[in-house]
C-alpha cells in the first residue's frame, strides 16, 4: 500500500539520541535550547519556545486569551471579560485545533470553509466579528497559507469598530516551510503553534513550537510553559515566587535531537514533494469528477497532502484502495461533534464540498513510478 504520510528521520538521528541518552539530562535542557536557536533562525522570528506537542501550544496560546486581565489593554474586550469569550474558528481542521478552546471556557462559533482553497472563509470571518470576539483562530490547511495581510485588514477594522484587537492564532500543524509573499509563518504579527509530531513535515517524534509576536507574550508563555516558575532563577532554597500560574508542556531533549537531525533534510524533502504536487497538478487536469483546490501565486505551501474535489468519494476511495494506494478524509469535520452540538450554525461553503474532499499521497517517499500510478488509476475512473 502506498503511504498517505510517512515519517521521515535522518541518518544521524539515532546518533543523536544516543549521545542525549548517555549526558544525563533527557528533559528540558541544552538540546532543546539549541533546536529553539535553530528553529528562530530558520523562521526569522527569536520569540519561539519548543513544546512537548503543538496541542500543547494552542493550550498556551488559549490560556493567555481567557486571562485578559493579563492581556494587553489594546486586546481587551470593552468592560473587561465581560463572561466567556468567542473564539471563531474553522470546523475544517483536526480536533486539537479546537479543544482547547473548550478548555479554558472559552466558547467557539464556527466560521464557514471557502470550497475553493479549504481554509477560513474570511468574508464570514469579517461578518461574525463581533464584540465579543476574544480571538481568531486561522489553519493552514495542508500547509495551504491563508490570506494573511486579508486578514489582518478586517482585524484592523475590527479594531476600528469595536475598540479592541481579536488575538490571532495561526494553527501551522501542517504548515513548516510554506511561506506566505515569500516570509515563513511566524512573521505575520501573530501568534503561531507549529506541530512536530511523528508524521508531519518537520518531525521531532513528537513536539511543537509556539511562536509569539512581542517580548512580553513571549516572556508570559516561557512561564506558563513551565508551572509559572522561571527555570534559570535560583531556586535551591525556595526562595522563588509564582506570580501567573502554568503548565509542564517543556520539549525534552530527546525530541530536540530528533528535531535538529530532520531540519537539516527537511528542505529536500520539501523540494521533493512540492515536485510531486507540481506533477499531479499537471497530471490530474481536466479529468471528469475531479476538482483541484484554487491556489495563489503569493503563497507556497507545504502540502502535507493533496487534496481533490471528487465525485462518489466511497467509489474513488475504494478503486484506490485497490490499486493499493492509501487515501483518507483526515478528519471528520469539528462541528459534527455532539460536544460542541450548540454551537452549530449553517456553513453552507462547507456543506457543500465536505463529503466530496479527499486527500492523496503526494509526500517526498513517492516514488516517480508511484505517483504515475496514482494519476494512471485515477484517471482509468472509478
Amino acid at each position: 500500500m502506498i503511504p498517505l504520510f510517512k515519517v521521515a528521520m535522518a541518518p544521524d538521528a539515532p546518533g543523536r539520541v544516543s549521545e542525549v541518552l548517555g549526558s544525563g539530562r533527557l528533559e528540558h535542557g541544552p538540546k532543546v535550547v539549541e533546536f529553539e536557536k535553530a528553529l528562530a533562525l530558520r523562521l526569522g522570528n527569536p520569540r519561539v519556545l519548543a513544546v512537548n506537542c503543538g496541542t500543547s501550544g494552542l493550550h498556551l496560546a488559549f490560556s493567555m486569551v481567557a486571562d485578559p486581565d493579563r492581556f494587553p489593554a489594546t486586546v481587551q474586550p470593552p468592560g473587561g471579560a465581560g463572561g466567556p469569550g468567542e473564539v471563531l474558528s474553522t470546523p475544517l481542521t483536526f480536533e486539537a485545533t479546537n479543544w482547547p478552546i473548550l478548555a479554558h471556557g472559552l466558547r467557539v462559533r464556527w466560521v464557514d470553509v471557502d470550497p475553493a482553497t479549504l481554509t477560513i472563509d474570511l468574508d464570514d470571518l469579517a461578518a461574525k466579528i463581533s464584540p465579543a470576539t476574544r480571538a481568531i483562530v486561522v489553519v493552514h490547511w495542508l500547509g495551504y497559507p491563508v490570506d494573511l495581510n486579508r486578514l489582518r485588514e478586517i482585524v484592523d477594522r475590527a479594531e476600528e469598530a469595536h475598540g479592541f484587537r481579536p488575538v490571532v492564532i495561526e494553527d501551522c500543524a501542517q504548515a513548516w516551510g510554506a511561506t506566505y509573499r515569500g516570509a515563513p509563518l511566524g512573521n505575520h504579527g501573530n501568534v503561531c503553534v507549529y506541530s512536530f509530531g511523528a508524521i508531519k513535515v518537520l518531525t521531532a517524534g513528537s513536539g511543537g513550537l509556539i511562536v509569539l509576536p512581542d517580548d512580553d507574550l513571549h516572556r508570559r508563555a516561557r512561564l506558563r510553559r513551565w508551572l509559572g516558575i522561571e527555570r534559570q532563577a535560583d531556586r535551591v532554597h525556595g526562595d522563588y515566587d509564582v506570580a501567573e500560574w502554568g503548565y509542564r508542556f517543556p520539549m525534552n531533549d530527546i525530541s530536540a535531537a530528533i528535531g535538529l537531525s530532520n531540519l537539516e533534510i527537511v528542505d529536500g524533502l520539501l523540494a521533493r514533494t512540492r515536485r510531486n504536487a507540481a506533477f499531479y497538478d499537471k497530471e490530474l487536469s481536466g479529468i471528469a469528477g475531479v476538482e483541484h483546490t484554487e491556489r495563489a501565486d503569493d503563497r507556497e505551501p507545504s502540502f502535507w497532502a493533496y487534496p481533490l474535489k471528487v465525485a462518489d468519494r466511497a467509489s474513488f476511495m475504494r478503486k484506490m484502495a485497490d490499486a493499493g494506494i492509501m487515501t483518507s478524509v483526515i478528519s471528520r469535520r469539528n462541528d459534527a461533534h455532539s460536544c460542541v452540538a450548540a454551537a452549530r450554525e449553517e456553513l453552507p461553503g462547507l456543506d457543500g464540498v465536505h463529503d466530496r474532499v479527499v486527500y492523496v499521497p503526494v509526500g517526498w517517499w513517492l516514488s516517480e513510478e508511484e505517483r504515475a500510478h496514482i494519476a494512471d488509476t485515477i484517471r482509468s475512473g472509478w
